[in-house]
């Protein structure tokens, strides 16, 4: 693509690949997005935990983009470790939400669910349970309807 020319010294916004790319080989120093600073995720932090639904996150790829940075610019970011464990507690609060969630949709036998403020990552990682889940919630009210369970009686 058309990328550049950079000029030293100067930011510029760029890909996160080629940003990661050319940190790697020492080539600049990364910028953390403004979000991923200590005093707003632990504000984030608060918030997820206080409201009983999903608060919206500040990136869609929150997680993928705290992992990718930590993992290949911790020495860019500052208070990095501080910033890992706020990103993992908020991942883990919603994680727990969305898991109760989840549990009382079909124990309540729910036809439909709203997943707002949820980021793909999040819906992902209970996807397969819930696909699961309703298929076999599908099944059993399908075998407990009156109509089959009359034949099954005849002698």
């Amino acid at each position: 693509g058309d990328l550049g020319p950079f000029n030293p010294g100067l930011p510029v916004e760029v890909p996160v690949w080629l940003a990661i790319n050319l940190k790697q080989r020492q080539k600049c120093r990364l910028i953390p997005p403004e979000w991923m600073d200590v005093e707003k995720l632990e504000e984030i932090r608060e918030q997820e935990r206080k409201e009983d639904t999903f608060t919206p996150m500040p990136s869609p790829y929150y997680m993928e983009l705290t992992k990718l940075l930590l993992n290949y610019a911790s020495d860019n970011i500052p208070k990095a470790d501080e910033i890992r464990t706020l990103v993992k507690d908020t991942w883990d609060t919603r994680i727990a939400k969305l898991r109760l969630s989840a549990d009382s949709f079909v124990r309540q036998q729910e036809a439909h669910a709203k997943l707002d403020n949820l980021t793909l990552m999040e819906i992902n990682t209970t996807g397969t349970f819930l696909t699961q889940a309703l298929d076999h919630m599908y099944k059993l009210r399908t075998n407990l309807q009156p109509g089959e369970s009359a034949h099954s009686q005849d002698f």
